[in-house]
């Protein structure tokens, strides 16, 4: 367990935010339950992703053999992103709000899915117990505080990502 320490941290994160899209999914209208799922999700995932891109893909960037996976999986974080943002400034009691949170379900499982399946374990393969628990120290860190930042934030479609 302790060589997987910072993929079974990351997996763990993925596993609310599936729970967390399900309950979504079971909601109607523009209720309280649906705004409040909603924006924890997107708090959690938005800190999630800007963690994951401190620690691991920012060392998997740096291998040429793991480039590809981690430029693959930052494109797909910032269209998750576009779609929070866009599903966040859309009037949560129309159809096409559950129609378009279902497409950015979809390509979010898809996402983690890829990841858990193939990146998680080649990025694995050549990363030292200590660079594993270095980059789970990074990620344990900068989490609470992105989750901060992704809470007093209000998406829009002018933000951008520092």
């Amino acid at each position: 367990m302790a060589e997987t320490k910072i993929f079974a941290r990351l997996k763990a994160d993925h596993d609310r935010h599936r729970d967390l899209l399900a309950r979504i999914d079971e909601t109607h209208g523009d209720s309280d339950e649906r705004r409040t799922l909603f924006e924890a999700f997107r708090v959690e995932v938005t800190a999630h992703a800007a963690s994951e891109e401190m620690s691991l893909y920012a060392t998997m960037l740096a291998k040429p053999e793991l480039r590809d996976d981690a430029q693959h999986s930052v494109s797909e974080h910032k269209e998750i992103e576009d779609f929070l943002t866009e599903l966040y400034e859309m009037d949560f009691a129309s159809t096409g709000w559950l129609t378009r949170f279902r497409t950015m379900k979809d390509r979010y499982l898809h996402h983690i899915d890829e990841e858990e399946e193939e990146m998680f374990p080649e990025a694995e393969k050549d990363l030292s117990e200590a660079k594993k628990q270095e980059l789970l120290a990074i990620f344990e860190k900068e989490k609470p505080k992105e989750k901060a930042k992704a809470a007093e934030e209000e998406p829009s479609s002018e933000h951008e990502r520092a």
